[in-house]
């Protein structure tokens, strides 16, 4: 129940009611106000009020017309409390306005001028105008020329003033109240006027720099025939190298001025600079450096722990304080002490030390104290302590000038030692997601130090145990306890410590359990990219809280109005954390559809929803004109022209492929630049066997356009084949492979015919396979009747014919002139064996087969084919009777060189008559031998 009342124009009244019992947690022994100028960087200043029946104050010293916020806390021994919330905000009273500022002549003339000022630095509540009065500075005399103008004026022109001449300006500022002090200056009507000249001289005097202040003086420059109006102090911190202005409202008749608000103990340099009404000097040559004196610190250390190491002793440490607030050089820390009697409480008084922004609680000479002299040492042990006492123990930090502060108050119980040893056996049992069991035994008895009382668990985030340390304290000595409210799938760690009436024990080794996995959280977003017609990609980020390992995501897709009656639902699963997006193709263009993306660890979690219509967005380009290809035999060119652009500029392209075996439109290309109207392809990229079907996508800031019309359909075969793959080519390779199949079929029958020729060698058969061609001159033609040879090279049986009788070898008479007269000069095209048996067998005597098979094999094929004529068993009829049978079987060789003058020659050669030629002529008188027919016998 803070209040406050504004008193004055410098004094606020603040109320406050008592502090509830409850929240007490011991003697109230008075309030602290802390109040602060609003929206200002001033430092928030303290009142302290004793005892704790004053609740009331009125606090003095405040800025006129100037908003506060004020705050109120009640402290204890052991410290201040929370103070009010939220701050009370009260104004003070208005009053009369403080003179304006930095009053310049910027223009003068000889008979004029013209004056400017600023609004006064403590206006002291709403200024209603200005006043401006000026006479002749010689003239000693209350006659001023006025004028009044308006607030939101801050400039006038004065005229019809005497040529150099020196006058004396005034201006006022007014409230409600009424005028405030004035701002004087002197200014002199003449047009030869310059920037004023730098100080010099500047000096500080020993005797008068302190811990936060000092004085320096300085001796002003020539004002350039113009007045100085005010000067600027510049301060730098050594060893910085950057200069602060550290005010610029020094009045400008001043040759001295104290500068305050400085660091204690530090060195500085000074340097100053004069304005008049024509500009800024040059700064001044800085100072030697200056340092302050020594001040007393101005904060305590902080006490970290108070510990009992024996039954008459305590361990105290501590942390020293920042090195800023030495305020000079450390020279140790002092320690009181004193016992606590909680039923009279003497021994401390809290008091004023008369700056309400520092406050310091002073010790009765009842207590005690141990000095630390040493700056760097963060540990003493008190001693000869009294057993089974309650002690009070703070500490101050202190330099050559005096001690800081005292810090926040400890208690310690000295009778009993804290526990030597931690907990031992900790073990961490996770029970839920959220609830893990802690188990441990108490410290071994010996290190006990008396009764344990209870235990601390500390746990925290293995990853976080910054912002996640947590204290549970169990106020009795069991051995378990369930920590609650954690987070899921988490590894926490877990230390234990024992404490008894004389404070806590060592801590147990941090010993780890990580909590059951849940359901994940819903994905963390789900947006859609490449929205076509009749595709999108939908992406959706990780779960804020995966709360386990995530095994996979579920995306569902459904249409939010049917489709030709049907309203399809369709569930994709996908394992894994690395792909969160997917490419879905089956949409209706105008069809809003409904996306669910839910992520899974042992369970699903809740899903994330989001819906979109595939199609074009209002502003993307219209669709590409005119899509054909061009082919070549290892690529495809896609051409097409350019559509309309839509309300954005081209980004690019994309080409959407449909093959046969899918029948579904998704991208093949993207990234084409915006200025392209061509892109070739691979046929390498095209399935062989598939055809496709090809459209183009213009894309711009607003997304995917309308696509174009498809292209005519291609396959991933060349349109002209390569020369293997023709009809032609195909027909002669295998034409090439019968040639070959029957020259391995032809060798292989000779190679038997040879050996079979090798064989019977020993016999008096042979056989010869010949092809041989006869010269019609001089021989008669052997007409065959245009009899066919088989090309089993025997005799068979023809339409029912039988073969005629053949004549037993010993009745056989050769007869040259019945060959020329019989031989006609048929042309023998197949070369024939004639087969015959050593005794004569009729025709009904045998089968055809059988005769085939008793013919001798070594009768040579010229026999054959005369045998194979009719006109050949004739000539056997007209042989001369009583000619002996032996004579029938002489033969004469045509190379007989006795019967045969010269040799004719046998060409082996078909010619194009279709008969056998022999070249040369025979000798006159000798009968012309058959051909080949000696090389028969």
């Amino acid at each position: 129940n803070v209040t406050a009342e504004s008193v004055s124009s410098t004094q606020i009244l603040v109320m406050w009611g008592p502090v509830p019992e409850s929240d007490q947690n011991g003697l109230i022994l008075g309030y602290k106000i802390l109040y602060q100028e609003k929206d200002s960087e001033s430092d928030t200043h303290t009142h302290l009020v004793k005892g704790n029946f004053t609740q009331s104050v009125v606090l003095n010293g405040l800025r006129k017309y100037s908003q506060y916020e004020i705050q109120v806390l009640a402290f204890t021994r052991i410290g201040d409390g929370v103070p009010s919330s939220p701050a009370l905000i009260e104004r003070t009273k208005d009053d009369v306005p403080g003179p304006p500022i930095r009053l310049l002549f910027p223009e003068v003339q000889l008979t004029s001028l013209r004056v400017v000022w600023q609004t006064p630095e403590n206006p002291n509540g709403i200024i209603l105008g200005y006043q401006i009065a000026y006479r002749l500075a010689a003239v000693e005399t209350n006659n001023f020329i006025t004028t009044e103008v308006r607030s939101n004026v801050r400039q006038y022109s004065a005229t019809k003033l005497t040529p150099e001449s020196t006058y004396l300006f005034r201006v006022f500022a007014r409230t409600h109240r009424g005028w405030g002090e004035p701002v004087e200056a002197v200014v002199i009507t003449t047009e030869s006027r310059d920037r004023p000249q730098p100080a010099t001289n500047l000096t500080v005097p020993q005797s008068e720099i302190c811990g936060r202040s000092l004085l320096l003086q300085w001796k002003p420059g020539s004002d350039g025939s113009s007045p100085i109006r005010y000067f600027t102090v510049q301060t730098k911190e050594l060893p910085n190298t950057e200069w602060q202005t550290h005010t610029s409202s020094i009045n400008h008749g001043a040759t001295s001025y104290v500068i305050d608000r400085l660091k204690p103990y530090t060195s500085y340099q000074l340097r100053i600079m004069a304005t008049n009404d024509i500009g800024d000097s040059a700064f001044s040559a800085a100072t030697e450096a200056v340092t302050t004196l020594q001040d007393v610190p101005s904060e305590p250390p902080v006490i970290l722990s108070v510990i009992p190491r024996t039954t008459t002793s305590v361990l105290v440490q501590w942390q020293p304080p920042k090195e800023e607030s030495l305020n000079g050089i450390l020279l140790g820390f002092r320690i009181y002490y004193r016992e606590l009697v909680y039923e009279n409480m003497p021994g401390f008084n809290t008091q004023s030390t008369g700056d309400p922004s520092s406050l310091q609680t002073e010790l009765t000479p009842e207590s005690s104290f141990e000095t630390v002299s040493s700056s760097t040492v963060t540990k003493f042990e008190l001693t000869q302590l009294k057993k089974y006492t309650k002690y009070e123990i703070l500490m101050k930090t202190f330099n050559a000038v005096g001690e800081s502060p005292a810090s926040s108050p400890k208690e310690v119980y000295v009778g009993e030692a804290v526990p030597t040893r931690g907990p031992q056996n900790v073990k961490v049992q996770p029970l839920t997601a959220t609830q893990i069991e802690i188990t441990w035994d108490p410290p071994p008895t010996e290190s006990q130090n008396g009764k344990i009382q209870g235990y601390k668990i500390h746990y925290w985030e293995l990853q976080n145990q910054n912002e996640t340390q947590k204290v549970k304290i169990l106020f009795l000595p069991e051995n378990t306890i369930r920590l609650k409210n954690l987070s899921s799938y988490t590894m926490y760690m877990v230390s234990v410590s024992a404490f008894n009436a004389a404070g806590d024990g060592p801590r147990s080794d941090p010993v780890e359990g990580r909590t059951h996995e849940a359901a994940p959280s819903s994905p963390s977003y789900i947006t859609f990219a490449e929205v076509t017609t009749t595709t999108l990609k939908v992406i959706w980020g990780e779960p804020a809280m995966p709360n386990g390992v995530l095994e996979g995501y579920r995306l569902v897709y459904e249409p939010l109005e049917s489709v030709q009656g049907v309203s399809k639902v369709v569930t994709v699963d996908l394992r894994g954390n690395s792909q969160r997006w997917l490419k879905v193709r089956d949409l209706f263009k105008g069809i809003p559809y409904c996306f669910h993306v839910q992520a899974k660890t042992n369970t699903f979690g809740p899903e994330i929803r989001a819906n979109v219509t595939p199609g074009p967005e209002e502003g993307s380009p219209g669709p590409p004109l005119n899509p054909s290809i061009s082919e070549t035999a290892s690529t495809l060119t896609i051409h097409w022209t350019q559509g309309l652009l839509g309300a954005g500029p081209l980004k690019g392209y994309v080409i959407e492929a449909k093959p046969s075996d899918e029948g579904l439109w998704d991208t093949f290309v993207k990234d084409i630049p915006g200025d392209a109207t061509s892109h070739l392809l691979s046929r390498d990229r095209l399935k062989q066997g598939v055809s496709y079907e090809f459209r183009i996508i213009g894309v711009n800031q607003y997304g995917y356009g309308e696509p174009s019309t498809p292209s005519t359909v291609r396959s991933a075969q060349l349109g002209n084949p390569p020369f293997y793959e023709e009809w032609w080519f195909l027909v002669v390779m295998a034409l090439c492979s019968l040639i070959l199949i029957l020259l391995m079929v032809f060798g292989l029958i000779l190679h038997g015919q040879s050996k079979k020729y090798k064989n019977n060698t020993g016999k008096s058969d042979t056989n010869v396979e010949e092809t041989l061609t006869l010269d019609n001159g001089g021989f008669t033609a052997l007409e065959l009747h245009s009899r066919h040879l088989t090309a089993k090279s025997n005799f068979c049986k023809k339409n029912g014919t039988r073969f005629p009788p053949r004549p037993s070898p010993g009745g056989l008479r050769y007869s040259d002139e019945d060959l020329c007269n019989n031989y006609n000069g048929i042309v023998l095209t197949e070369s024939t064996t004639l087969t015959e048996k050593p005794t004569e067998i009729s025709e009904s005597e045998g089968t055809d087969s059988d005769y085939e098979r008793e013919l001798p094999k070594s009768t040579h094929s010229f026999v054959n084919h005369y045998m194979s004529d009719p006109t050949y068993y004739n000539s056997w009829k007209r042989q001369p009777k009583g000619l002996p049978r032996a004579s029938a079987y002489t033969y004469e060789e045509c190379t007989d060189g006795e019967q045969e003058p010269y040799f004719p020659t046998v060409i082996t050669t078909q010619s194009t008559g279709g008969a056998y030629t022999p070249t040369g002529q025979p000798a006159s008188g000798a009968r012309t031998p058959v051909t080949g027919f000696s090389s028969f016998v």
